[in-house]
């Protein structure tokens, strides 16, 4: 899929204007993408999207069509519209891999290239990665929820556009959410698709019964039923169970049923007592209507007997208390050889300058302790103090007796992706459920989970207090 270099905030166009007056643009230039909270009050967040932002910066290249709508704004000069004409992304991108858990103040992705190349994917890069993320963070505390239930993704019709339902999709494997109603995301995906009917199947036939019998003859083997158009308990389970007798004497077997109102704990307990005396204990219970994750834990506390669990508009639209949007946000942290950082009266909101290496501290048995930010050229190890990035006041040592992991590799050089292997969304979606069971149990509780530490090493704290010093000195 192509992404138009035209997506973009426009003031990224005119900055690499200026930086080309200004004889600026070839300036070597680092930029690190992190966030400052976990999404959704959560105590993790899960990476995704790296794949779609490096098929972007590959491809990178204006058309003479967009060329040619840009010169018609009658802002740029003819120098720089010349200047895009020839415009390709030659960078470095250094990223943690998709799947991986990752905190506040971690630079997921740090970009080196000329200054305007730098510049120009900003937008187009924070617009990828931060709907992504929040997709699969979204899909892996669903997931994490449903506790070995299926979770099915179809949040098509409530997510943000055509290309929003496909990234949806994807993202939610990622976080481990391994099928969806998408139809183009199973085609141009390879993600597994799912189904049932409607509503409206059922209203469209004189009644219930003819509807059911109607779809079995259609997909014997493949029929799953939706009970609850009139009566869950007196007419749709009872019809069901009907169809069920049917279909087996000609030798298929019913697949499952779907609620989608009503008091879903309540209703999937008597559904699977109705279908076990039955005698048709195989038959699954699916669960839709407005579910996320608080949601799915209510009804597993309540003695909910669900099989699999339909997530669609709280998963596409990331809905739910401090949801709605990640807030990566892409800072410049290096131009030339001089580190920068932007200075606020908040420390907490200060960046953290130059290169840097993101480290893991894994115990012996692989459960993960804490993460540090260095410098590049730093050496870290087990024992050294380290500091909280936003109380540099604070500070504790690195786990004596634990492993250093370099959490990043670089993904691209030259503007072209490394020879490293593409991994699969397979991989991906087992790589998050990894992550997560080597978390702290604690950072997977959904009400005040823990806090797992990230810290920054001595070296860049102090560098990062000298900057900030230089620069209130130099602009009082």
């Amino acid at each position: 899929m192509r992404y138009s270099p035209l997506l973009t905030d426009f003031y990224e166009l005119t900055m690499l204007a200026g930086y080309l007056e200004e004889g600026m643009t070839d300036e070597p230039a680092v930029f690190d993408l992190f966030f400052r909270h976990n999404p959704f009050n959560g105590g993790y967040t899960i990476f995704a999207g790296l794949a779609s932002a490096l098929d972007y910066l590959e491809n990178l290249q204006f058309s003479e069509d967009e060329l040619e709508y840009l010169q018609g704004l009658g802002i740029f000069r003819p120098r720089f519209i010349d200047f895009l004409r020839g415009f390709r992304f030659t960078g470095t991108i250094t990223a943690v891999p998709e799947g991986t858990a990752v905190f506040a103040h971690e630079p997921l992705v740090t970009v080196e290239a000329p200054l305007a190349q730098a510049q120009l994917v900003e937008t187009a890069l924070l617009n990828i990665l931060n709907f992504q993320t929040l997709v699969a963070t979204k899909a892996a505390r669903v997931n994490h929820a449903a506790a070995g239930a299926t979770v099915l993704e179809f949040g098509l019709r409530r997510a943000q556009g055509p290309d929003g339902g496909l990234s949806v999709a994807r993202a939610a494997y990622v976080g481990g959410v391994r099928s969806t109603s998408n139809v183009l995301a199973g085609k141009l995906l390879g993600i597994p698709v799912k189904g049932t009917h409607a509503h409206s199947w059922i209203m469209a036939f004189p009644d219930e019964l003819t509807a059911f019998r109607k779809y079995a003859e259609v997909f014997p083997a493949e029929c799953v039923l939706l009970v609850d158009t009139y009566d869950t308990l007196k007419s749709g389970i009872p019809n069901a169970i009907t169809v069920a007798r049917e279909l087996r004497e000609q030798g298929y077997e019913l697949l499952g049923i779907r609620i989608d109102s009503g008091d879903l704990a309540y209703l999937s307990r008597e559904a699977r007592r109705m279908f076990d005396a039955a005698g048709f204990p195989a038959v699954k219970v699916v669960a839709s209507n407005e579910l996320d994750e608080l949601v799915i834990e209510s009804i597993r506390s309540e003695g909910g007997q669900v099989d699999i669990y339909g997530v669609g508009t709280k998963l596409a639209t990331c809905s739910g208390e401090g949801g709605g949007a990640l807030g990566g946000v892409y800072k410049l942290v290096r131009i030339g050889d001089r580190p920068k950082l932007k200075v606020t009266s908040d420390v907490a909101k200060a960046t953290l300058p130059d290169r840097k290496r993101l480290l893991r501290a894994v115990a012996s048995d692989g459960s993960f302790i804490q993460d540090i930010i260095c410098l590049a050229g730093e050496e870290i190890a087990p024992g050294d103090t380290v500091y909280d990035p936003t109380n540099p006041l604070q500070h504790v040592t690195i786990a004596p007796n634990a492993r250093l992991i370099e959490l990043r590799d670089v993904v691209m050089e030259g503007g072209r992706k490394t020879a490293v292997p593409a991994h699969s969304l397979d991989e991906l979606a087992d790589r998050s459920v990894a992550q997560l069971a080597h978390l702290p149990q604690g950072c997977l509780r959904f009400i005040n989970p823990h806090k797992y530490k990230v810290s920054i090493s001595r070296g860049l704290n102090e560098l990062r207090q000298r900057l900030m010093e230089e620069a209130q000195t130099t602009n009082r």
